[in-house]
């Protein structure tokens, strides 16, 4: 007795029948549905709205981050800083650097959230396990190298873009006589005038050294907060507990490393003409910056950043969410 088998004019047995196969959008959906990939594509997204949202603080804080001894065309407080800018440059002021800034945020922080959900992978005991707070540390950590290593060269860019039309008296007569270059010209002019690829990556050490802990905390206090901010029987915070936890997670994160973030911010500029100081290397802008602006040196534009931080992690959390959930649909389990 032969099988029966479907074809044309014979329905055959349901039973045997071989299924549609899935449509190319079904196909196409599992696969950027893979923890990986969701993180990688939320944690773009999570940047460029993040960085956009605190724009102005965020160049404020550079301004002030970059002012050695002797230059106070920037010291004063936040809201008189941010009138002066606003005076002086109006909204492009406000935005300056941040074009270029989400070209940069949105790579680095796909490939943070990405790098983070593959590392974590080698930790967990079984596949969607949680993990301990030092294992969170640790992944965190190499997820903020790996990042920063792809897009630091945006990243010096963004800072020399963010400065060079504020209205430092040395940097006058370098920017007033001729159009200031685009983010392609000041790429193409570190690397042709300051020592090729190694002016790309000038200031990575401090930056990494930085970047690895403040990361890794960011990631385990987030997690931590989250879990603070469930309500009990319930699987996920709301749209506020996920706020405050990225808020928390942002400013614990920040305090802690932020010595780091003032020297990459200086050595990005060293070679730059009027900006009043040439480090030889980490030991030596330590000692400078201690000799002549004390201990409150290396923590110059921390209260723009902390108040920043807080709006910045908190969308930046919230966006990552929302788009991991739509891009993941029903296949999510794990909160990260």
């Amino acid at each position: 007795m032969t099988a029966l088998q479907s074809g044309p004019g014979n329905s055959g047995n349901p039973a045997t029948l071989t299924p549609p196969g899935d449509s190319g959008l079904e196909r196409f959906k599992e696969i950027v549905a893979q923890p990986v990939l969701a993180s990688f594509i939320a944690g773009g997204v999570a940047g460029a709205v993040s960085r956009t949202v605190v724009s102005p603080l965020e160049r404020l804080k550079i301004l002030f981050q970059v002012q050695s001894v002797g230059r106070d065309e920037y010291k004063m407080s936040v809201h008189k800083a941010l009138a002066k800018m606003w005076r002086e440059e109006g909204w492009r002021g406000f935005m300056a650097g941040n074009g270029t800034n989400c070209i940069r945020i949105v790579p680095y922080s796909a490939v943070q959230f990405g790098a983070y959900n593959f590392y974590k992978r080698f930790f967990e005991e079984t596949p969607g396990a949680q993990l301990s707070a030092y294992k969170r540390l640790l992944c965190g950590g190499l997820a903020g190298i790996t990042s920063v290593t792809f897009t630091y060269p945006l990243d010096i860019v963004r800072t020399r873009l963010s400065i060079q039309s504020a209205s430092f008296e040395g940097l006058k007569k370098d920017v007033t006589s001729k159009k200031l270059p685009g983010m392609w010209g000041v790429l193409v002019s570190m690397y042709k005038s300051e020592g090729g690829l190694l002016a790309l990556y000038r200031g990575i050490i401090p930056t990494v050294a930085g970047v690895a802990p403040y990361v890794g905390l960011n990631f385990m206090v987030y997690e931590i907060m989250r879990t603070h901010f469930t309500p009990e029987g319930e699987k996920d915070p709301s749209a506020v507990g996920k706020l405050a936890a990225g808020a928390v997670s942002g400013a614990v994160a920040q305090t802690c490393t932020y010595p780091f973030d003032v020297l990459r911010r200086r050595f990005q500029i060293n070679t730059m003409s009027g900006m009043g100081y040439q480090y030889r290397g980490i030991g030596d802008a330590v000692r400078m910056i201690l000799k002549t602006e004390g201990f409150r040196g290396l923590y110059k534009g921390i209260v723009p950043n902390l108040l920043k931080v807080a709006p910045s992690m908190a969308s930046s959390w919230l966006s990552f969410e929302f788009t991991r959930d739509f891009v993941m649909g029903k296949r999510r389990s794990s909160f990260l």
